[in-house]
């Protein structure tokens, strides 16, 4: 299998396990990611965590695998004496921290959904600034980056620079919480940037 940056993923599934407290097994953990509504998630709050949902983009085999990898390189510990609890071990907390990046196989229904799936062309200068104020809320929230928006969305962002808050909905990514949270936040840099932009073309 084709190798990706899994630096992201592994983030997402991390941070999720600590989110539920390092005390469910592998497919609650990626229910909450992948936003499912069953009644035992729904029931525990789980739908309230700020990694709920973040990995719907990506199929529950691509998160299985995800998983499998992790374990198998020693950064997930599944506790079988715990019902097959999945924890965090050494090393988990520099991948959190953006200190370490990983390599991983693509599955295969990755591959097929990276065939049809394309890059926007979109302003690498803005994209950039953006990456920057993401990364400022993140520490100001002491959350990693891809819990505020991930690359795909700032590249959006930074393809589509919306100014109001419809076209700041219509981006993907981006749903009516973000928008409320974060979209004031982003829509200035977008605002500034243009302006600047138009002032020196002047």
């Amino acid at each position: 299998p084709q190798k990706y940056d899994g630096t992201e993923d592994a983030q997402k599934l991390l941070s999720c396990i600590y989110r539920v407290g390092q005390k469910f097994g592998v497919h609650h953990v990626i229910d909450v990611l992948r936003g499912a509504k069953n009644a035992s998630l729904l029931q525990l709050g789980h739908d309230q965590l700020s990694t709920y949902g973040i990995g719907k983009e990506q199929s529950e085999a691509h998160w299985l695998s995800v998983c499998r990898q992790l374990i198998h390189q020693g950064v997930i510990l599944q506790d079988i004496t715990a019902r097959g609890a999945l924890r965090l071990q050494e090393g988990a907390r520099a991948i959190l921290k953006g200190e370490l990046s990983l390599m991983l196989a693509s599955s295969r229904s990755q591959e097929t959904v990276g065939k049809k799936y394309y890059k926007p062309v979109y302003d690498e200068v803005l994209f950039e600034i953006l990456r920057q104020r993401r990364k400022e809320l993140a520490d100001d929230n002491g959350v990693p980056p891809f819990v505020i928006f991930n690359d795909a969305t700032l590249a959006e962002l930074a393809a589509q620079k919306p100014q109001h808050e419809m076209a700041f909905l219509g981006i993907n990514g981006v749903g009516q919480k973000k928008l409320e949270r974060y979209g004031s936040e982003f829509m200035d840099v977008i605002r500034h940037y243009q302006a600047h932009q138009a002032k020196a073309q002047n």
